[in-house]
């Protein structure tokens, strides 16, 4: 073959692979427009099914929220505020007189009457004039009883007899005196109760107005707890009040017993006291309580959780899942809101029972906008 057949030969297959090159180029243009067409008929046709056929799941480009439903319930609101448990009564007992402790009768965690002698001073210089002041006194009743028979008898006159009784009366009020002052040296329980400290020991000096013995009666015990201010006009007599005992791990449902009218001027609180039966054996005086104070009651009140509620310069909102035709589109929806406790928020205005409130997704989505649930 010559050097011109041969070109000519080339030129010939170049422009048939040329040719087939361009076809193939136009075809695959031809399939990605039918894709195109294809892909947009398709979307439509699953937009369409997901808003008539619920049991169809499509996967679209819209956002996928949670939802839940409004339902009235119960909302109360508690006031939490730490007291002390203490029994009904609760007395320091020390000594009515000077003196130094002879005898301790009895140890901590005794059960006492009213009236036992817990301790005695020492009162023997007092015993001692007891016993002189008893003799002389049996003297001068002797020496009464004679002048008495003699001034019955009209003999003597009325000054001796007069005088022998006086000196009788003065003498048995004197002992008297002295009694009482024995009987002080005696340091004596003013209730039943159990004893819970004993602060002497034997040979130590004490004084009136210092205890000594600490006597608590927990037949009845209350807990006791001061409440600001602001709080007078709504915690009352009578009013529900969860008492709850952290290192007991116990809590008892009871009622307000007492609510103080007075207000202190330093601290600006008032007291209250709950009263209840002890049923629990690890139950102490000064043991820390909380009260939590039911203050604040609905009974068909809307109630949402507290991380829900979203604001802007207008005021709270939420959103809300609205059905409409053929989507569902959020609906940012404005409420006024009341009390709020534990991380619930009661609802006053802006939400009505049935609404889906989305309780999910709700930072991703804007006012209009279409969603699946």
């Amino acid at each position: 073959m010559n050097l011109l057949n041969f070109k000519t030969a080339g030129l010939i297959l170049f422009i048939a692979l040329a040719s087939c090159s361009s076809d193939k180029k136009a075809e695959l243009t031809a399939l990605k427009a039918k894709h195109d067409k294809l892909a947009d008929q398709i979307k439509l046709l699953e937009i369409e099914i997901a808003a008539t056929d619920t049991t169809v799941k499509v996967e679209t480009n819209t956002a996928k929220v949670a939802v839940t439903e409004v339902k009235p319930e119960v909302f109360n609101h508690f006031i939490e505020v730490q007291g002390k448990l203490d029994g009904e009564e609760n007395l320091g007992v020390s000594a009515k007189a000077p003196g130094t402790v002879e005898v301790v009768y009895v140890r901590m965690g005794d059960k006492v009457s009213k009236g036992q002698v817990l301790a005695k001073l020492d009162d023997a210089i007092l015993q001692q004039t007891m016993k002189q002041m008893t003799d002389n006194l049996v003297f001068v009743t002797e020496m009464f009883d004679k002048q008495k028979n003699l001034w019955d008898q009209k003999i003597g006159s009325e000054v001796q007899f007069l005088s022998a009784k006086n000196n009788k009366e003065s003498l048995e009020n004197s002992i008297k005196t002295l009694q009482d002052q024995i009987n002080m040296m005696r340091i004596v329980s003013p209730i039943n109760g159990t004893v819970e400290d004993v602060a002497i020991k034997i040979g130590q000096s004490v004084g009136p107005g210092l205890p000594i013995f600490r006597v608590v009666n927990f037949s009845t015990m209350k807990v006791v707890a001061d409440i600001a201010e602001a709080y007078s006009a709504r915690i009352h007599e009578g009013d529900e009040v969860i008492v709850q005992f952290p290192d007991l791990q116990k809590e008892i449902v009871a009622k307000i017993s007492s609510a103080s009218k007075y207000i202190g001027a330093q601290n600006r609180t008032f007291q209250i006291e709950v009263r209840m039966k002890p049923d629990f054996n690890s139950f102490k005086a000064n043991m820390i309580s909380i009260l939590k104070i039911n203050d604040y009651r609905a009974e068909s009140a809307i109630v949402l959780p507290i991380n829900l509620i979203q604001n802007d310069k207008v005021g709270s909102f939420v959103f809300v899942a609205e059905k409409g035709n053929p989507s569902v589109v959020v609906k940012k929806n404005m409420v006024k809101t009341g009390q709020s406790y534990n991380g619930l928020v009661e609802i006053l205005e802006g939400l009505k029972v049935g609404d889906l409130v989305i309780t999910a997704g709700q930072l991703d989505v804007q006012d209009g906008e279409k969603i699946r649930l």
